[in-house]
């Protein structure tokens, strides 16, 4: 069989993928937690065995595909840096494929989603799109004829580290002002501890929106109207024909995607003489980068 397992800023996401196409579908799933980012590497990779092996359930993997949020190289061996886990420069691919006996496939996670998305999702047919996560941080993933676009160095899409506020929030990267410090799973968390006067995790404030909270749903507004000014800027840049959203935050739906819209014809140039990119989520949801992840695995057994 083959696994998928997307490693996260807060947990270690495991699946079993089965069919193809519209019937594509996740059939079994684990989930640990993550160590922390500063945990030693062996705790990290040892998470990542013990889903991966949850979904097994004791049968044999045939391959394990891994999805990583952070700076993977051009060769998928390394993980070069990571702003939310431990890994400096280390090769984790052979580490892990060590650990668990058998081949491993490592990917940076928004290439693993848009993968996913590609063969059988929102981005089926595109030519020329961005995909972008929100989950603990900023991740994205940029198409260029119907392809994954890596980059020179294997590092493009790095979204979440882009200035908007110069000398802005402090950055897990060491940076300051990135995108993700104003939209993202912890900018939410932020926000909420002020207006709400409590610690909630996204999943808590997500609950609250949808049940109606009135600044719950302000949150989301603030998060998805800084979402929309950051798509701007990468639709001048790459002139998508679309915009998928995914990652763990963007579960919410439209109480993130509508904000997000309006700002981005707020935020984008000439928008009465262009085509405006649709903002549309994925297929996969959260999933979207262990599924991505899974696929590849089984690509690289054929």
């Amino acid at each position: 069989m083959h696994v998928g397992v997307d490693i996260g800023g807060t947990k270690v996401l495991a699946v079993e993928v089965t069919g193809s196409g519209d019937d594509l579908a996740v059939a079994a799933s684990a989930q640990v937690p993550m160590p922390g980012r500063d945990a030693p590497d062996a705790e990290v990779e040892e998470a990542v065995a013990r889903a991966a092996l949850d979904v097994a359930a004791g049968r044999p993997l045939a391959a394990v595909g891994v999805s990583a949020a952070g700076l993977v190289d051009r060769e998928r061996e390394r993980v070069r840096f990571a702003a939310h886990l431990p890994w400096r420069d280390a090769p984790v691919r052979a580490r892990l494929a060590a650990l668990l006996g058998t081949t491993v496939v490592l990917d940076n996670d928004a290439n693993c989603a848009a993968h996913a998305e590609l063969v059988a999702g929102a981005l089926r047919g595109t030519s020329a799109a961005l995909l972008v996560t929100v989950g603990t941080g900023i991740g994205g993933a940029v198409v260029v004829d119907g392809r994954v676009h890596r980059g020179a160095n294997g590092l493009a899409g790095e979204f979440g580290h882009v200035q908007v506020v110069p000398d802005g929030l402090q950055c897990e990267c060491g940076l300051k002002g990135c995108w993700e410090q104003y939209c993202s799973g912890r900018a939410l968390e932020r926000l909420t501890r002020v207006t709400l006067g409590s610690h909630l995790d996204g999943r808590e404030v997500a609950t609250l929106a949808r049940e109606g909270d009135r600044t719950a749903r302000e949150a989301f507004a603030t998060i998805g109207t800084w979402l929309g000014v950051g798509i701007a800027g990468l639709v001048s840049a790459y002139d998508p024909e679309v915009v998928v959203v995914g990652g763990g935050v963007s579960a919410v739906g439209d109480l993130l995607l509508e904000p997000a819209r309006s700002a981005l014809v707020g935020a984008l140039q000439g928008t009465a003489y262009r085509e405006v990119p649709a903002v549309v989520p994925t297929r996969f949801g959260p999933e979207a980068g262990a599924v991505g992840a899974a696929l590849m695995a089984a690509e690289a057994r054929r």
